[in-house]
């Protein structure tokens, strides 16, 4: 792992000669905040060394170089994803690599399934916390100290100083937003009723797909992180039914001018 990160890191720096200090994984229909981007490189994954390629229709597959507000950032236009049949470390071979190319903040963003009642379909949700609940930790197995400790503290994921001045930062743009906890499942079938319910009774306040494996990662390499999830779907007797891929897409481009207004505004004023 150590020497594929590296061998991806040199690549990226000699093809950009770029230095980003924040890194941005865009979820499912989010992928518009790369227009907030001054670009100065794009470069697509399947060019990247030991880089996975995304298969999900709403993730382009691209990293993305360039600045926002004089920061210098990365973004990742699609990330990838457990059920697609990768493992939990190609999963996070991104953030790694982040990490090594200078980023020392990451933004996280995803589209959920909300639970918590005062959520509504388009509802904006810092995340406060996580509940892992995959099938495979992405720190298993043996570990390199090169990366980080054996064992994580993971009594702050989410950065509370991120967390505070992105609810003042939409006080200020009249965007309302919530706080809960996302809690992480496989995938990739929508939950039942039944498991809506589960999400709910283990108190937390919406669900989904991704996440959870590269906060873990980040938190490991001491990157500050923040996440942000836009609730696609209600999982209830009166929406379950309903629920798509298509709806979920489109749900989260309704909400995506709020969501990229507020990781705009945090990395220019954070």
């Amino acid at each position: 792992m150590w020497e594929q990160v590296q061998e991806t890191v040199n690549y990226i720096k000699e093809a950009t000669g770029f230095t980003p200090e924040y890194g941005v994984i865009l979820g499912s229909g989010l992928g518009g905040f790369t227009d907030d981007i001054q670009i100065e490189h794009t470069l697509p994954y399947s060019r990247i060394p030991n880089f996975p390629v995304s298969t999900v229709e709403g993730h382009k597959g691209a990293l993305v170089f360039g600045t926002v507000g004089g920061k210098k950032v990365v973004a990742m236009q699609g990330r990838f994803h457990f059920y697609e049949g990768y493992d939990m470390k190609q999963v996070t071979f991104p953030v790694r690599v982040m990490k090594y190319l200078g980023v020392d903040k990451l933004i996280v963003s995803n589209a959920s399934g909300g639970v918590n009642p005062n959520y509504k379909v388009g509802s904006v949700v810092l995340i406060k916390d996580h509940v892992n609940m995959m099938p495979e930790h992405p720190l298993r197995g043996k570990n390199d100290e090169r990366f980080g400790p054996r064992f994580v503290n993971m009594s702050e994921p989410y950065s509370r100083k991120m967390i505070d001045k992105a609810r003042e930062i939409a006080v200020s743009l009249g965007i309302e937003v919530q706080e809960g906890v996302y809690l992480g499942l496989q995938g990739p079938t929508f939950e039942t009723l039944a498991e809506y319910k589960m999400v709910k009774v283990l108190g937390c306040d919406c669900v989904g797909m991704s996440t959870v494996p590269e906060v873990i990662v980040a938190r490991h390499m001491e990157l500050e992180t923040f996440g942000i999830s836009v609730v696609t779907d209600m999982g209830d007797e009166a929406n379950i039914e309903t629920v798509s891929h298509a709806e979920v897409l489109e749900a989260a481009k309704e909400a995506e001018p709020k969501v990229r207004s507020l990781i705009k505004n945090l990395i220019i004023q954070y």
